[in-house]
């Protein structure tokens, strides 16, 4: 048994007592385990997480403690899981990060794309990172320098991923890990690190805007050239034509500085454009239309990885 604590969020404030989802971590190597109730009022600052929890997802909500420089720090992280035992495969989605303080970001859920994968049996897990939400730590304080962000950012959900293959449902050998906007950009750093079990990235629409800084694009654009000199797997890009935070043809720039410097499994790469969405396709994946956009060619995608993707519950 192992000497950490998974512990009730903040945001609801009794142990869940449903034997479906007290089931859901049975089995864990910790000492002692307590989920948020279904359906609880949440007290938090966060909007999202007044909501209730999507019960036909097993959405749940649980303090991770994750090891991370010689510290243990908390990490809020959603998880929804299909009906069922498992093993199942595993999709670690990263979140972006809203404008001003990430204190006061409210909890990431993703539902969409959560749906998608969820139906298609495998379980989704959204760690919020240090310094988001009810997180505990702190928001990296980088300056202007961009690549070093997005690796001190995967770090923690590097860390988080170490703790959520540990669950007894998950099949720590068929993982995905996908990210949106800085979210992305995270995810494209987790593919530099040889992380057993991993098989493919996905990054929608991801990068980092810091428009404070003098020249933050081509930052931006190096730091993707920097990541695909080290990156591991293959990966699958999607932005669109009227992003407002990278408008084209920044999304070409960074695709192609990384793929000019991506060899072996990683130089399998390929980028979508999905062309104009709405107002903005920054945010298109986590909505109904954009599914419809991306849903094909991430079924290809993870078809070639040698996972199934075909849904097994309505």
């Amino acid at each position: 048994m192992g000497s950490l604590k998974w512990r009730i969020s903040p945001l609801c404030q009794e142990p869940q007592r449903s034997g479906t989802l007290l089931h859901l971590l049975t089995g864990l190597p910790v000492a002692a385990l307590f989920l948020s109730v279904s359906g609880c009022s949440s007290t938090s600052h966060s909007a999202s997480s007044s909501l209730k929890l999507d019960r036909q997802l097993n959405e749940q909500i649980v303090m991770l403690p994750v090891q991370t420089e010689g510290r243990t720090v908390e990490l809020e992280t959603t998880l929804y899981k299909p009906p069922g035992n498992g093993p199942f495969p595993l999709l670690l989605m990263n979140h972006g990060k809203n404008p001003g303080n990430a204190r006061t970001q409210p909890r990431s859920r993703h539902l969409e794309i959560a749906s998608v994968f969820v139906h298609r049996g495998f379980v989704v897990a959204i760690p919020m990172r240090e310094g988001f939400a009810a997180s505990g730590g702190l928001y990296p304080k980088d300056g202007c320098d961009i690549r070093r962000h997005a690796f001190d950012e995967a770090k923690g959900a590097a860390a988080a991923l170490n703790e959520l293959v540990k669950l007894p449902y998950v099949d720590r050998s068929r993982i995905l890990i996908a990210g949106q906007s800085d979210g992305g950009l995270v995810t494209m750093a987790l593919s530099t690190r040889q992380i057993p079990g991993v098989l493919g990235m996905i990054n929608f629409s991801g990068g980092l805007r810091m428009k404070t800084c003098p020249g933050w694009q081509q930052n931006l654009i190096s730091a993707y050239s920097s990541i695909g000199k080290q990156a591991r797997y293959p990966s699958l890009w999607f932005y669109g034509d009227n992003d407002q935070l990278w408008p084209q043809p920044m999304p070409q720039q960074m695709f192609s500085a990384y793929t000019s410097q991506a060899t072996g499994t990683a130089s399998r790469t390929r980028m979508v454009d999905i062309g104009t969405f709405g107002q903005n396709s920054h945010d298109f994946a986590d909505s109904k239309a954009g599914v419809k956009r991306w849903y094909p060619q991430v079924e290809t995608f993870v078809h070639s990885l040698g996972l199934p993707f075909e849904p097994v519950f309505k």
